[in-house]
């Protein structure tokens, strides 16, 4: 008999942790910080201010994508032409930023920044020609990838178009970055 009992036990017991009527789970998703864990694991939260500067820098930026392919046309502020100095002040002007109009001009506004520090909104300043002795060229900063700075602007050659700072020509004219932002 007691045999029996034992495995009536035993066959009660497997069968009642065998698959029955299947029941709904629900679980909760929470964050759990192991400690010792590095604080670069999760991307800090930005503040609002840094929200806010980083939609206009996008909104400055959409902007001035929208002016690629215009063609070249000094002092031109149209997509019927356009220097480059004209991108960046309309890029700015129809996002609410009044600046002045000229590239050495817009070269003494703002924070200089290093190159290292550079974000999607800032400036890039250029001396172009020769013999010159102060900025003549204006380029806006649209993205960052490590050590690549890509930039729009407006070249006599090819009109308005994205470059990167990498490219020989124009890491030799570079004179300086600016946040404006």
């Amino acid at each position: 008999m007691l045999h029996k009992t034992i495995i009536l036990l035993l066959v009660f017991t497997v069968t009642a942790c065998g698959p029955g009527k299947k029941r709904k789970s629900y679980s909760k998703t929470r964050t759990i910080t192991v400690a010792g864990s590095s604080e670069n694991d999760t991307p800090p939260k930005k503040s609002r201010k840094e929200e806010r500067k980083n939609a206009k820098a996008e909104a400055i930026i959409s902007t001035a994508i929208s002016f690629s392919g215009t063609r070249y046309k000094y002092g031109g502020t149209t997509t019927s032409g356009m220097d480059c100095s004209g991108l960046v002040y309309v890029s700015l002007k129809e996002n609410d930023i009044v600046f002045p109009r000229a590239s050495y001009m817009m070269a003494q506004e703002g924070q200089k920044i290093k190159v290292q520090q550079v974000e999607k909104g800032d400036l890039l300043f250029f001396k172009t020609s020769k013999g010159g002795k102060r900025i003549n060229h204006v380029g806006l900063v649209v993205d960052v990838k490590g050590n690549d700075i890509q930039f729009i602007h407006a070249t006599t050659s090819r009109g308005v178009l994205v470059s990167s700072l990498r490219e020989g020509y124009w890491n030799h004219a570079f004179v300086k970055a600016m946040r404006i932002l």
